[in-house]
């Protein structure tokens, strides 16, 4: 079944923004690509975000397409019934929690992601529509932009309290950052978090064992006037204190997007999952994310 139900970024346009990319590293992972029984058909556009996000070595790009796979396979919390239509879970967090990519680019070129609670109340958070919700934009937003030199994501976190923070399921989070940090084709440059609150630090701590160096690296705390240095403030939605429009607006433009591509969720599930029956090295079976039930019994949070 083909997936192009999205007018998706071509391997051509790709290759026009990408002189790096060669069509022999695409034709070389497609050999690879046949050789893991185990793998759904790839298209072309995707091992190109693969290649992109790994700086064009052949290598680590074949472990992140493994983890990528892998990782959606084995993380149905987050990957699976994501019809935005007839989730219950997903229609109540499309109204708690905003994600919006940002017109503009920074000065160094990247690519802006904004996000904020739309709800102060902790009630109606749930950390694992929170993930899906956000992995299902940047699905489309993959798909429909293909590759970038950066993202920059800023977290507005006024309205997170201890209350938001006791509804965070740590295995979630420890899941959800393994796929970030191993399979996400994106380079992420930057992690910038508005308005701190003591909520943000204890959230940031639970998090932290589950982090790499780098990613803790790249995390910083603003106000509105240091994170002019970083961002054009007037790409942020108008509660902010930008002028890109109302953040309730915004973010209706962003669940119409998840709308209008519903089917395409609905074959990603059913066609680009992996399948172990047919894994040939078992060694590789979901090592990782498998041993993270494991190691989660181990790990003191402090």
């Amino acid at each position: 079944v083909s997936m192009s139900i999205i007018k998706g970024i071509t391997l051509e346009e790709e290759m026009k923004k990408n002189p790096q990319l060669k069509l022999s590293d695409i034709q070389s992972l497609r050999e690879w690509c046949k050789k893991q029984p185990h793998l759904p058909k790839i298209e072309d556009n995707f091992l190109a975000l693969f290649l992109h996000r790994n700086c064009y070595q052949m290598e680590p790009t074949k472990n992140t397409i493994e983890s990528y796979y892998t990782t959606r396979t084995h993380l149905p919390e987050i990957f699976c019934n994501r019809n935005p239509l007839e989730e219950k879970g997903l229609q109540q967090i499309f109204k708690v929690v905003a994600f919006l990519p940002l017109n503009g680019l920074t000065k160094d070129g990247y690519s802006m992601v904004f996000s904020t609670l739309l709800d102060s109340d902790p009630s109606f958070f749930d950390s694992n529509n929170c993930g899906k919700y956000s992995m299902m934009l940047c699905d489309i937003h993959l798909l429909t932009n293909g590759t970038n030199d950066g993202y920059i994501f800023i977290v507005d976190v006024s309205k997170l309290s201890f209350g938001h923070v006791m509804r965070m399921n740590p295995l979630a989070m420890k899941k959800c950052l393994y796929y970030f940090q191993e399979a996400i084709p994106i380079r992420l440059k930057a992690i910038h978090i508005l308005n701190a609150t003591p909520a943000m630090e204890l959230c940031i701590n639970i998090a932290k064992p589950f982090m790499k160096n780098e990613l803790i690296d790249i995390i910083r705390f603003h106000s509105l006037e240091s994170i002019s240095e970083y961002i054009p403030v007037d790409a942020l939605p108008n509660e902010i204190g930008g002028k890109a429009g109302s953040v309730h607006k915004l973010a209706e433009i962003e669940v119409q997007k998840l709308e209008d591509n519903r089917q395409w969720f609905l074959l990603d599930e059913s066609t680009r999952r992996v399948n172990e029956a047919l894994r040939i090295d078992k060694s590789k079976r979901a090592n990782d994310l498998y041993s993270i039930e494991g190691n989660f019994k181990k790990l003191d949070i402090d």
